[in-house]
């Protein structure tokens, strides 16, 4: 007997040790930024060690990206942030860009109503009205605590001086040369033949960035450069006009909350799909004891798989911008309906996406998105994603203001039934219409555990955002991962349609996918595919900030 003690005693002093050798991301006591750009993050951090708070650091993160990570970050896009206060008090901000008032239902589609390629991807026409400025003014207005100048002056200089372009970053300029030259009539600063190392100066940008600093808002959606913005915008052919720019507001929206376990999820609303569709899955999976099945077996994987299809399939007939579409929010998250659209799932096989009602429509939405993660000093925190839609979105370059516009007219249904260039189906709630925001997939989201702030967390990936939100939050809180190997962890993703389960390459037990198969799942897997690129921060035991920066591109964590 005395034996068996002493075994247990081994094992389990065995199972706590390593438990607590969990490979953790960088971790700091007082504050931190996760972002796409260790340059981004550094400015952030260094916002909050001047004492400001993580409502400053959003700000001059936001900017910092939008000079080191043109292809998302960005100026010309739109984006959604999470916030919860120190106190608990929640909320969100809407600064998704908007359709020009020009904009017609069938404004893609050619005189026999088929979509003409190309026109809502590339180009002036594919451009909706920017709200970054206007957002990133709102939040600093309402939250923040410092000079606007001593915030944004960092930013200007890193402009100035220049940064060093990344071997990642190299290749994604290549890659998009061919769409630089065709969609921009001059030559453009990034068709230069930069190799990794090289340092990329932006003086334009810097000259846009003191105009903003010096004028706020007003300079950008009614000042010259407003005029100067339209004016490039209609030359290239497209319908943004000046009255566009100067009608264009944020929206505060009540953030989507729901519990899982003893977790609350605070998560982003219409029109982003996110908070609605993790709140679905994961009140659909709760039954279900995933920590038992264990991380990416079999039976975890199916019934995450099958309460995706069902998430994603009312993401495409439900969802829209909430400001023209009435949206059933609490039925689509009350609980008896969750239970209900799970009741003919089986482990037995799978269910087939076309038997999954709203089968007559599907979206799709670029990968091509940033997020960063702050929580400061003061137990405040942020969770923001932003975009141009696409890397580098529109493709269109002003030269004169230094950067890129977005392409986010790509997100509307510009035929309902027809995917758009993320494979995302749409229905009529998500067709074009004037002054309306597109549905996103973006997915800024807080987790507080037993009501204290336990994660801030977020991801690009376009229609890939919601899964991987979803697999990071599960890997910490059923598998017992850290933030930095819950974002390491491999990823699948299923959006209903197509009926396919795309994986990480070469990251998943080869047995597992041959049992899926034999059940009735397609797999897809493929060197190029990249699911999500997720930054998040965990509140550690002892309160501590642990970094989870993804290894599948620059991401960087920075804090003190």
């Amino acid at each position: 007997m005395k034996n068996i003690h002493i075994v247990l005693v081994a094992l389990l002093t065995l199972i706590y040790s390593c438990k607590k050798n969990i490979k953790r991301g960088l971790v700091t006591k007082n504050a931190m930024v996760v972002s796409a750009r260790v340059e981004a993050s550094k400015i952030g951090s260094d916002i909050l060690e001047k004492g400001g708070n993580a409502f400053d650091a959003m700000v001059a993160t936001q900017l910092a990206l939008a000079v080191v990570y043109p292809c998302a970050g960005n100026i010309g896009g739109g984006g959604f942030m999470v916030y919860r206060k120190a106190n608990g008090d929640i909320g969100s901000l809407d600064f998704r860009e908007k359709a020009p008032k020009a904009a017609t239902k069938d404004m893609y589609l050619d005189s026999l109503g088929h979509i003409i390629p190309d026109k809502s991807i590339k180009g002036a026409m594919a451009v909706g009205v920017p709200g970054t400025v206007a957002g990133i003014m709102a939040v600093h207005e309402k939250l923040g605590s410092l000079p606007l100048e001593t915030i944004i002056k960092p930013v200007i200089e890193l402009a100035e001086k220049g940064y060093i372009i990344s071997k990642s970053q190299e290749k994604r300029f290549r890659d998009k040369q061919t769409d630089f030259k065709d969609v921009n009539k001059d030559s453009i600063l990034f068709i230069n033949n930069f190799k990794p190392g090289d340092t990329l100066k932006q003086p334009a940008l810097a000259k846009t960035l003191k105009a903003i600093m010096n004028h706020g808002k007003a300079e950008f959606y009614k000042g010259e450069m407003a005029k100067t913005l339209v004016r490039f915008i209609q030359n290239n052919g497209g319908i943004v006009s000046e009255e566009d720019m100067a009608n264009y507001e944020v929206q505060w929206r009540r953030p989507i909350t729901f519990n899982y376990d003893d977790l609350r999820i605070i998560s982003m609303a219409p029109p982003s799909s996110g908070g609605i569709c993790l709140g679905q899955i994961m009140k659909m999976i709760e039954p279900y004891d995933l920590h038992d099945m264990g991380h990416n077996t079999l039976k975890s994987i199916q019934i995450i798989t099958e309460a995706e299809k069902r998430a994603y399939a009312d993401r495409s007939y439900y969802l829209g911008d909430p400001d023209f579409v009435n949206i059933p929010t609490k039925k689509l998250l009350d609980t008896s309906y969750l239970n209900h659209r799970m009741s003919d799932f089986s482990f037995n096989k799978s269910t087939p996406s076309e038997t999954i009602s709203h089968g007559n429509v599907q979206v799709i939405e670029s990968n091509e998105t940033t997020h960063y993660s702050i929580i400061d000093q003061f137990g405040n925190a942020v969770s923001t994603t932003t975009t141009l839609n696409s890397y580098y979105g529109s493709k269109l370059y002003c030269s004169e203001l230094g950067f890129f516009l977005n392409n986010e007219m790509d997100d509307f249904s510009s035929k309902p039934g027809i995917p758009n260039l993320f494979g995302l189906i749409g229905a009529e709630a998500n067709s074009i219409a004037p002054e309306k925001r597109m549905l996103s997939s973006m997915t800024p989201t807080i987790v507080e555990k037993n009501g204290e702030l336990f994660m801030a967390v977020g991801t690009p990936g376009g229609s890939t955002i919601i899964t991987s939100v979803l697999q990071t939050i599960l890997n910490v809180h059923e598998f017992g991962m850290g933030m930095q190997e819950a974002v390491n962890a491999p990823r699948f993703h299923h959006q209903w349609l197509p009926d396919v389960i795309t994986m990480e390459p070469n990251s998943f037990d080869k047995s597992v996918i041959n049992q899926l198969e034999i059940l009735g799942y397609k797999i897809k897997e493929g060197e190029s595919i990249i699911i999500g690129k997720v930054d998040g921060i965990l509140v550690t035991e002892d309160h501590s900030y642990e970094g989870g920066a993804d290894h599948r591109g620059d991401d960087t964590a920075v804090g003190f």
